[in-house]
């Protein structure tokens, strides 16, 4: 099997499970059994459940990443602080597209 089933994060995969559940009962409600708008509306809804969960600052120990980790990562207390080098200024970027005049076409 391709997929090592010890590496995945299984309370992760329960709590999208468990979002996305919530998200059907929510598009199938708001679209009074119609397929095509329950499609729709559990999209949206999961949507919004997950970036809600993944990205709001709420500051309780939830899973938010696949691998478990911590969002960032500090360097080493042994290293030196140096400020870093500024930036040199390279040349313009030139476009790919040869057109420079934006008109509208002609009626």
């Amino acid at each position: 099997m391709p997929i090592d089933l010890a590496q995945v994060d299984w309370i992760y995969v329960a709590v999208l499970a468990i979002l996305a559940f919530v998200a059907s009962i929510i598009g199938n409600l708001l679209s009074l059994n119609h397929k095509g708008a329950a499609a729709v509306l559990t999209a949206l809804a999961f949507a919004v459940l997950f970036v809600a969960w993944t990205y709001y600052p709420h500051h309780l120990p939830l899973p938010t990443r696949l691998n478990g980790g911590e969002a960032t990562v500090t360097a080493p207390a042994s290293a030196p602080t140096t400020a870093p080098a500024p930036a040199t200024p390279s040349a313009p970027a030139t476009p790919r597209n040869p057109v420079t005049d934006v008109t509208p076409p002609a009626r």
